[in-house]
Order: structure tokens, then C-alpha cells, then sequence
């Protein structure tokens, strides 16, 4: 099955709740982009997504914290490719430290968000794999 990484790190702009909060919203941006990504890779474009079936946020991401998102096709029909997806934080940014742009790499990773969907790329717009 097609695999697909991107890492990024939140910046101030994305954070949108008190205390350097980021919306969730923004890991399913990253969903859509690892989406487009494997769409391209596996048909030669980048199709549409048509919806999610499953999210699930699981911890907190804040400004200066780095994800990294991946997905991967898991079932692929005439017209359809269903995706699994996971976000995880790799570097946190460190309150309370006498720096204040003072971060750490994690031992282990942690699981922030996780979701499922559906995108399509239309019969006539497929180069691979016909």
C-alpha cells in the first residue's frame, strides 16, 4: 500500500486557543495534504477528498510543536481510495523553562490525532494504474 510522511512545525499563526493552543483543524489540513500527496502518488493526481469517517483528537498540540502526519491507502475501488491516517508530536515545545523557545525531542512520539476518509479520483482523470 501507498505510504505518505509530511513533518511541520506549528507555528504561533496556528495556534488559535488560549495558551498557544492549536485548533485541531489544522491536523486534518495536514491529513489533506498527506491525502493529496498519496492520490498523485498512486494515480497521477490529485483527486478529491470526499469525506471523513472517523477523527479522533487525542492530545493537545501547541505553537512550536512538530507533527508528523502520515496516511496510507488502505482499500482502492474503481473510483475510490480509503485512507487511514495518525498525527503525531515528535518535538514539544518546553513551558516553563527559563528559555522561551526551549523544546525537546520526545522519546516517544505522541498519538494527537487519528482519523479515516474516502477520496475519489474520477475514471477519466486516473494516469496510473488503469
Amino acid at each position: 500500500m501507498e505510504k505518505a510522511m509530511i513533518r511541520v512545525r506549528m507555528s504561533s499563526q496556528d495556534a488559535h486557543y488560549a495558551g498557544n493552543l492549536v485548533d485541531g483543524a489544522k491536523m486534518l489540513q495536514l491529513f489533506g495534504d498527506v491525502a493529496t500527496e498519496l492520490l498523485i502518488r498512486h494515480d497521477g493526481d490529485e483527486g478529491l477528498f470526499v469525506a471523513y469517517d472517523n477523527v479522533e483528537f487525542l492530545a493537545p498540540v501547541y505553537a512550536g510543536d512538530y507533527i508528523e502526519a502520515t496516511g496510507k491507502i488502505v482499500k482502492v475501488g474503481n473510483t475510490s481510495r480509503k485512507m487511514e491516517f495518525e498525527a503525531r508530536k515528535v518535538i514539544a515545545s518546553v513551558k516553563d523553562a527559563e528559555y522561551e523557545s526551549a523544546a525537546e525531542v520526545l522519546p516517544e512520539p505522541i498519538l494527537v490525532c487519528r482519523a479515516s476518509g474516502t477520496c475519489v479520483v474520477p475514471k477519466e482523470r486516473q494516469r496510473f494504474n488503469k
